[in-house]
């Protein structure tokens, strides 16, 4: 099956995960490009996104799978056509074939933007690196189940903390994305509870890229 690269940026980051996937059907429809359908009594386009994305969140490295109908079209010629077709923010960046296997995508490497309006709180720089040094570290987690408490630490295999002004703080983390998963949002979420004078008034977040587990780029 064929796999789109593709990124999600500016105001696209708005667009709900169900949203993103009917976005791809039908820019597939308006490129000329019909995909086939699962079998079964409710057939469905054949696409389907790795690691669905948390709303508000911006990537550069977003895979998705599809299966076209018909004869076979160059892969260079799928990105121009969906390129096309696609709404501002959506870029494909490239379209190739035998791609690895989904199960053996484990890490990301996250951006996480930490802005404070009145500026950055004293000693926070110290004490951030500081929390995420521990060998646990319990947030809540909400889930279908209800609100659950999961320890983030072992899931963060490197993380690393610098100013970029007087008001930003720039959080850089490798962290596990598949059995285990974690959401970068989750990081933030434990500096506000265990470092409630260090949590930013807004935190913006960014997918760069993504690895097996010996760290391999994975396409």
């Amino acid at each position: 099956m064929p796999r789109l690269l593709f990124e999600k940026t500016g105001s696209a980051v708005w667009i709900s995960h169900l949203d993103l996937m009917r976005l791809f059907q039908r820019a597939f429809q308006r490129a000329g490009l019909p995909l086939t359908h699962t079998q079964g009594f409710n057939p469905r386009p054949s696409v389907s996104i790795a690691l669905p994305l948390s709303v508000g969140v911006e990537s550069a490295c977003e895979l998705l799978d599809f299966a076209l109908d018909g004869e076979s079209v160059p892969c260079e010629e799928i990105r121009e056509r969906l390129n096309r077709a696609l709404t501002a923010g959506v870029r494909v960046l490239s379209v190739y074939e035998n791609g690895g296997k989904i199960r053996n995508l484990a890490l990301l490497k996250c951006k996480i933007v930490l802005e404070y309006d009145r500026g950055i709180p004293d000693g926070a720089v110290e004490k951030i690196p500081e929390l995420f040094a521990g060998d646990s570290l319990i947030v809540e987690k909400k889930g279908k189940s209800g609100i659950t408490q999961q320890d983030i630490r072992p899931m963060i295999r490197r993380i690393a903390l610098r100013e970029t002004d007087g008001q930003t703080l720039t959080l850089s983390a490798l962290i596990c994305c598949q059995n285990p998963t974690l959401n970068p949002m989750q990081i933030t979420a434990a500096i506000e509870r265990y470092l409630p004078g260090c949590a930013p008034d807004f935190a913006k977040y960014r997918r760069l890229e993504i690895y097996d587990r010996e760290e391999n780029i994975f396409r």
